[in-house]
């Protein structure tokens, strides 16, 4: 067989795949099926042979030209086209030229779409279905000048050319960054770019920008159905919920109510969907025609990529061609372009739209360096999008150095499946470092040590002032570590199970999505201790620390996992989470292994077998991967169970695997990598490896022999005593803090002459009292770029810097609040006081004079009585009330005036009228006394 009759062998099983017909000129039949392709047609004279004459609906629509394997097909284009003109005069077709030319090796394929504005060849995996081209050749042409909305009518033939035609962007509703990034991608996918990349910072709206642009790619291109992927099935949940309160800014519709959007969590893909939310481990599963065992939904795609060495090469799948979707939108995609899943991505004939926010450079070169939209964190921070973050950190003794026990005291061993503890007496030292702490190692009082520091630094230096323990995400070794950090967090704090819950793939009760959504909407729990079930994507605005108790290498994860800090939230829905929290203007990283210090890298978290965990390996044959290495490893490390089992544990198992003790699972893996049995090249080998491994695809026999594997002891260090070397804000926050006080500072000083409140405060003794539309003009002010500070940001920096000066630090900043700043930054306080501290300040002293000044008769009639003190109380009870309220209303807007009595709080008491019944004619006075007195 010659190469070029190999490639032709190839080209007709992807054609027939596709749903073609294939048959030799001398046999055609045009009308055999929907779609038929023809061998060998002879064109007109000067135009030679067509390899091959495809046929819709009895009419030829376009040519493939076959070549052997290795050719170059961008050099064939030019004889394709010149076959898509030879058509025989009098044969049907359904425009001339024919519109639609490919060039194929069989492993190679390029198509060319005579119907786009300007058409190019691309690569496509496979041949189109004879159903797309009909559709293509029947979509209506329009007239292009039809924009009128909501009524708008995709203008052209093919989904490029409608994309040439958008109506202008509605940006009412949309923070300038998704601005920029929607109309930067609608000018990439009109040039025709395969490949764009989103980068935008954690927390400033990519999902929201996604569906945006989704919205008007289906309503207003045409878009037949877009897939949206994630990398884990929680992901995939919180996508579907963003889609279902989306509301078009063209008809107030929820996307929901418009567009069908199907959440995939079977093998089926709902036809009727526009939109297609799915985690890429199941698409992945799906077209390796594979059910995806639940529990891997919300594995880690890095750890699951990472098993595969060289991953079998995904086939044509008739049930999922290659063009179901036209646009594929892929989150996290600095995680879901690997090996593994580059092949997922590569498989459709769509635009492919990455949103990332810390690309590395392998996501640059996989989106062809078009990198349509940068917003960095700083850029967020900057525009008010996220918040920015201190670091605070705690050193240990064991943390950073380890411990030795000496012989002769006693330790503890626990047995990791059962926990169960036993006492042994050392007969030589134990040593151990830091990194076999929480993983071969528990030193409860390491663990006690920092959650203790956090616990009495937290209300005086971390969030001082503070009663309630903000939202607090605590990152864990792994499952047994964030079960010893939960132990330790409740009884450090004294507080009951609903104050700190673990989260993790490992929780049972309640579904980990369910304690998710308590963690970002309830009060309780306060803490939440995870892995990195939380680590990526999962939105929870309400978190205001992130600690770190394990190290992180990766770049890109540790930023995301910084992330979950960043996102805003309006102060009343923090407020229903954390009730004594006044805004959310930073988070705090409180750093416990110094994660914050060390050198990241670009790399994925697991590199080489030989580190890959016993239960990552039965994930992999779970996931499909029969590669010798992968199954010699389980096999090994299976048959060395054998010794170790109980009876009760192989009754276990062989209930879960069909009555296959560990023995036996061994044994026929080993069996199925017999080459001379099995010979590796043929397909006889895949399908024995295959049903060897097929038992591992139950979670609960992995579940199980995990377990069972796992009985090997951990060494509880009851005997060293932690101490704390350090804890304190890191150098770079107290920068930070100093860095803003500095240049507020400077803006008061470059603003005294033009600022009307700067001013009033600058002159001494003050020419005229400070209004409340002044202060607000200062606010106004400071509130814009390029400074976007506000009044809690200004006093928690001086409260970093001077915290013995600085009261107050807990409660609601309020406007007046500036007052007290302004004073403090240009030294004329010695004390940064809440401005409402002050005033009360004030009135005391003013009543202290009024006991001096006014008379006791000044009460009236039938205003009190009894005896006098020595010290007569100028005022009645309900004066005082009054007062009271008076005093309040100044502290929040620097005066009174008689028409604020008709007003809340006033008006409730019986406003203007009972003012002056209780004060008459003095009331004036005394009005007057107190805007000079209190706001001074």
């Amino acid at each position: 067989m010659t190469l070029e009759h190999e490639a032709r062998v190839s080209i007709d099983q992807l054609l027939t795949a596709a749903g073609w017909h294939i048959c030799d000129a001398s046999r055609a039949n045009i009308r055999a099926a929907r779609g038929v392709a023809i061998r060998e047609f002879p064109l007109k004279s000067g135009h030679g042979f067509a390899d091959y004459l495809l046929y819709v609906d009895g009419k030829a629509v376009g040519v493939i030209e076959a070549k052997k394997e290795g050719v170059t097909l961008t050099g064939v284009e030019t004889q394709a086209e010149k076959y898509t003109k030879g058509l025989p005069d009098g044969l049907p077709r359904w425009r001339d030229p024919l519109p639609f030319s490919y060039q194929s090796t069989g492993v190679e394929t390029r198509f060319t779409n005579g119907l786009d504005p300007e058409p190019r060849s691309r690569s496509v995996f496979a041949f189109h279905k004879p159903e797309l081209i009909a559709e293509w050749l029947q979509a209506p042409a329009v007239n292009t000048a039809q924009q009128e909305l909501p009524s708008y009518t995709p203008t052209a033939e093919t989904f490029l050319g409608r994309l040439q035609h958008m109506p202008p962007l509605k940006e009412e509703g949309l923070w300038p960054a998704q601005i920029e990034a929607i109309k930067n991608l609608e000018i990439s996918l009109r040039g025709n770019k395969p490949r764009a990349l989103i980068q935008m910072a954690t927390g400033s709206g990519k999902t929201f920008t996604s569906i945006s642009f989704i919205y008007r790619l289906i309503k207003f291109a045409g878009a037949r159905r877009i897939l949206f992927l994630v990398d884990r099935g929680n992901l995939a949940d919180q996508t579907l919920k963003e889609f279902q309160q989306y509301e078009s800014p063209y008809n107030n519709f929820k996307f929901s109510e418009e567009y069908i959007v199907q959440r995939l969590q079977g093998n089926t893909i709902d036809t009727t969907a526009r939109v297609c939310i799915c985690t890429i481990q199941r698409l992945y599963s799906m077209l390796r025609g594979r059910e995806l065992p639940e529990d891997l939904e919300d594995e880690s795609i890095e750890q699951l990529g990472d098993l595969f060495k060289s991953p079998d090469p995904i086939a044509y799948n008739p049930a999922i061609p290659i063009e179901t979707f036209d646009i594929i939108v892929t989150d996290e995609a600095h995680r879901s372009i690997y090996n593994l899943w580059a092949q997922v991505l590569e498989y459709f004939d769509a635009h492919l739209i990455g949103l990332t926010a810390t690309p590395s450079k392998q996501t640059f070169g996989f989106f062809h360096q078009n990198l349509v939209m940068e917003y960095n964190h700083e850029m967020a921070v900057a525009d008010g999008v996220n918040v920015n973050y201190d670091v605070y950190r705690i050193r240990t003794k064991i943390s950073e150095a380890g411990s030795k026990v000496e012989a002769g005291y006693s330790i503890q061993m626990q047995e990791r499946e059962t926990r169960k503890k036993r006492w042994e007496q050392l007969d030589d030292d134990f040593t151990y470092d830091p990194n076999q702490l929480d993983r071969d190692v528990v030193a409860p009082d390491q663990i006690r040590t920092i959650v203790r520091t956090f616990r009495d630094k937290l209300f005086t230096e971390i969030f001082p002032g503070r009663t309630w323990v903000p939202k607090t995400l605590i990152f864990a070794k792994d499952d047994a570590h964030a079960e010893n950090i939960v132990e330790i967090l409740r009884e450090e704090f004294g507080k009951g199970n609903d104050f700190a819950k673990k989260i993790t793939y490992r929780t049972t009760g309640a579904k980990p999505k369910d304690l998710i959504n308590e963690f970002r909407t309830s009060p309780m729990p306060r803490i939440a201790v995870t892995v990195d079930m939380i680590a990526t994507g999962t939105d929870i605005k309400s978190v205001e620390i992130v600690m770190f108790m394990r190290a992180v290498k990766s770049r890109a994860f540790f930023e995301q996992m910084k992330g979950r800090g960043v996102r805003i939230i309006n102060a009343d829905d923090l407020q229903s989470v954390t009730p004594d929290a006044v805004a959310k203007d930073h988070f705090v990283i409180v750093d416990a292994v110094g994660v914050c210090e060390q050198d990241k890298t670009d790399s994925r978290p697991m590199e080489q077998k030989p580190t890959v965990s016993f239960e990552k390996l039965m994930q992999a044959v779970a996931f499909g991967n029969v590669e010798d290495d992968v199954l010699s490893s389980l096999a090994g490390r299976l048959a060395r169970m054998e010794h170790r089992l109980t009876p009760e544990d192989d009754g276990r198992i062989r209930s879960l695997s069909g009555g296959l003790g560990v023995k036996d699972l061994a044994h026929q893996i080993v069996e199925s990598l017999d080459p001379d049995k099995y010979p590796p090249e043929q397909l006889a080998s895949k399908q024995a490896r295959i049903r060897a491994v097929e038992p591992f695809s139950n979670p609960a026999l992995r579940e199980l022999v995990y377990q069972i594997k796992q009985k090997n002891d951990i060494v509880i260090d009851h005997v060293s005593a932690d101490e704390v070397l350090e804890s304190a804000f890191s150098v770079d926050a107290k920068d930070r803090a100093k860095g803003l006080v500095q240049s507020f500072e400077q803006f008061i000083e470059q603003h005294k002459d033009e600022i009307t409140a700067l001013q009033i405060l600058y002159s001494k003794p003050y020419g005229q009292r400070l209004s409340f539309e002044s202060v607000k003009e200062l606010a106004q002010a400071i509130h814009q770029p390029p400074y976007l500070w506000n009044e809690s940001q200004l006093w928690q920096a001086y409260a970093a810097l001077e915290a013995s000066k600085v009261k107050g630090t807990s409660g609601r900043r309020i406007l007046t609040d500036l007052v007290s700043l302004v004073r403090y930054a240009m030294h004329q306080d010695n004390e940064l006081i809440p401005f409402p501290e002050r005033v009360n300040a004030n009135f005391k002293a003013w009543l202290a004079t009024q006991q001096q000044n006014i008379p006791s008769p000044l009460k009236g009639e039938g205003q009190g009585g009894g005896e006098i003190s020595h010290h007569p109380d100028p005022f009645t009870p309900e004066q005082l009330k009054w007062l009271e309220m008076i005093r309040d209303h100044i502290a929040a807007n620097l005066g009174i005036a008689p028409d604020d009595f008709e007003y809340a709080p006033f008006a409730q008491q019986g406003g203007l009228g009972k003012v002056y019944q209780l004060f008459g004619e003095r009331l004036n006075s005394i009005i007057e006394q107190l805007n000079e007195s209190l706001a001074a």
